[in-house]
């Protein structure tokens, strides 16, 4: 049986970084970045897909500039919505199944608890409601398809919040970070394990939305102290320069302290026991996730 071929998006995004090599495992892999693919540009898209005709569309491209969406909707939306209903009409006439993936901010964070798949949406900015026009283009396409749900993703290649606190703790002085939202960090090398796993099982005619998150949660300021204890565990074996804020020293901040242009959830939980139930599959605790994002080799250079 020949590898499947798998048009990948997005690799200059992190959980595009972390799919390419993993999927290429499995199968044959086109990945293109937004200079060999413009997803604002709906011909050039289908253009691609019918002279690629793959069996598998894997599609983690996003606009995720979430403060930055609130002055361009237009861009947000054709990148979050258009572009993944272009490319699952498409798959659906290719016979083709196709991943796409979402996030936490299609909910308002107003609940008290873990947010199950079939919750009531109701996304508080243009991000997330772009996001939510994604995943119903994507239901109403006729794909096979999995839309997997995930929150506060970071790894050890691109900007994300573990670079941030990282590169805050060695330049600044003092650091504060926002105590009162709640979510659950998630591996960018965890989102491709997984959806690798879920490419190779996926046998019968099973479509759906599932949330794909580690398992736990804590603040923004609980992460980033735990970056912190984990470099500073790390500090002399890496030859890392000293940290001038430790994570002893890092301040819990309220949200009003820190206002964004775009609001966020409050409570980014998600509930993935379906996904448990459905394909026996459960990530790792975020805290475990994370040591293993610390100690990758090319992390920090």
């Amino acid at each position: 049986m020949s590898p499947p071929r798998i048009f990948l998006t997005g690799i200059h995004g992190q959980v595009g970084h972390a799919l390419q090599p993993i999927l290429s495992t499995w199968g044959t892999v086109t990945a293109l970045d937004r200079a060999a693919l413009d997803l604002s540009d709906e011909a050039a898209i289908r253009k691609t897909v019918r002279a690629l005709r793959p069996e598998v569309i894997v599609n983690p491209a996003a606009y995720t500039a979430v403060d930055k969406a609130e002055s361009e909707p237009d861009l947000a939306y054709a990148i979050n919505a258009e572009a993944p209903r272009i490319l699952a009409e498409e798959a659906a006439a290719l016979g083709a199944r196709m991943v796409h993936y979402s996030t936490d901010y299609v909910f308002d964070g107003r609940a008290n608890k873990p947010y199950r798949e079939t919750d009531m949406t109701n996304p508080l900015g243009v991000y997330g409601a772009s996001k939510l026009a994604g995943e119903k283009a994507v239901q109403q396409a006729g794909a096979q398809h999995l839309i997997l749900r995930t929150s506060w993703v970071y790894g050890a290649y691109g900007k994300n919040f573990l670079h941030t606190i990282i590169r805050l703790a060695r330049e600044r002085d003092s650091l504060g970070i926002v105590s009162d939202q709640i979510g659950a960090p998630t591996s960018s090398h965890d989102i491709a394990t997984t959806t690798l796993t879920l490419l190779k099982t996926w046998q019968q005619q099973r479509s759906g939305i599932y949330h794909l998150t580690n398992s736990g949660y804590t603040s923004w300021h609980g992460f980033a102290v735990a970056i912190l204890q984990a470099y500073e565990v790390l500090q002399t074996e890496r030859g890392w320069q000293p940290l001038r804020v430790s994570s002893e020293a890092v301040r819990a901040i309220a949200t009003a302290e820190y206002p964004t242009p775009a609001a966020r959830p409050t409570n980014s939980r998600l509930d993935g026991d379906l996904l448990e139930q459905d394909w026996g599959l459960r990530l790792p605790d975020w805290r475990q996730a994370l040591m293993q994002v610390m100690e990758t080799p090319a992390l920090l250079g």
